[in-house]
């Protein structure tokens, strides 16, 4: 194949180089803008009195509320999607994908669903309603620089801050009960399927010194421990560290990381698993309490550097789950990317 000299590759690669540099503020500012744009389509198919309920200033404390259990549990902010017509829940449909990746919207919907079948299973429970998730915004998006919202009911918290043109997207949190759909049309049915199953591989694939390293206690707790909390700090260093794995099981652990960044946005899930990387991946601890088998109570924990996960099934005969990620350091609620914001732009302050 005949080469194009030196000097026409390097006029090409100044050309493409130029193009790049000018258009990829206009891409950056474009996927900003549709984060805000697809909110503020949902926002112009409210009434008054909707956006009044679900619009509170950006520093306005409730943002830093949310829960798992059913809303009568558990008092919410905002607007639920069962008060929502058809357009306005498309709207919000359209919205939430934005904040999610496609694998992250159809499990919240799948879990949503979840409510169909309690409320077959428990008729006569107060607790079982379905389409009971809130919607609350924070702040103006598309005016605010710094905005966010969150998402919350049974066995769903989603919390999303925008700073710029940055997301952040935790406390994240997704629960299911039934762990398994044991009869019916969906008879099954595993709404956090990969998430378990990945945590079993990764412990049977130990051997026994390694198991007696990674099984810290027998199960006590029948929730997760750090429950909802609003702000948290690094637990006990419990379990077996990543550089005690072998290379096969440091996959595993990598691949059960990984299942939980692939329902946030493609974009932040790379971050996140190169700043993972970055931060010593060796260090990351993966720690198990309960039985060894599944349909049995057990729980685990993967604590890294700067995230914890935490997964239990515990109730209901282990059939009903409780999973969370959380950020350290000012990741939850993107308190970092605040206070970097503020100390770039002290005008702002």
């Amino acid at each position: 194949m005949k080469r194009i000299p030196n000097l026409s590759s390097m006029i090409v690669f100044r050309l493409i180089f130029s193009v790049f540099f000018f258009l990829s503020p206009l891409i950056l500012l474009a996927q900003s803008k549709t984060l805000s744009t697809k909110t503020d389509s949902f926002l112009k198919s409210l009434t008054e009195d909707q956006k009044g309920a679900l619009m509170f200033p950006f520093d306005e404390i409730n943002r830093y509320d949310w829960h798992f259990v059913p809303p009568n549990q558990f008092q919410r902010t905002g607007i639920p999607i069962k008060s929502l017509d058809t357009l306005q829940k498309d709207a919000f449909s359209a919205m939430l994908q934005q904040f999610l990746s496609e694998k992250g919207y159809v499990k919240t919907k799948k879990i949503m669903d979840l409510e169909y079948i309690l409320r077959i299973l428990e008729p006569d429970s107060p607790l079982r309603i379905p389409e009971n998730y809130f919607i609350s915004i924070y702040g103006i998006p598309g005016q605010d620089e710094i905005w966010g919202w969150k998402f919350t009911g049974h066995h769903i918290a989603l919390n999303f801050t925008v700073v710029g043109k940055e997301l952040t997207v935790a406390p994240f949190f997704f629960g299911a009960n039934p762990t398994t759909v044991m009869e019916g049309p969906q008879k099954g049915f595993r709404a956090l399927q990969a998430e378990e199953d990945l945590g079993f591989e990764l412990l049977n694939s130990l051997d026994e010194t390694q198991k007696s390293k990674a099984i810290f206690k027998p199960i006590e707790n029948s929730a997760i421990v750090i429950t909802n909390a609003q702000f948290i700090n690094p637990k006990e260093e419990v379990g077996i560290a990543a550089k005690e794995m072998s290379v096969t099981q440091k996959i595993i652990l990598e691949s059960l990381i990984a299942t939980y960044l692939a329902d946030m946005p493609e974009k932040i899930a790379k971050e996140r698993k190169q700043k993972i990387k970055k931060e010593d991946f060796d260090a990351i601890r993966f720690g198990w309490a309960g039985a060894t088998v599944l349909g049995q109570a057990h729980y685990f924990r993967i604590q890294g550097k700067s995230f914890l996960i935490e997964f239990d099934n515990s109730q209901n005969n282990a059939n009903h789950i409780h999973t969370v990620w959380r950020d350290f350091n000012g990741g939850d609620y993107g308190l970092d990317l605040i206070k970097a914001h503020y100390q770039q732009n002290p005008h702002h302050n």
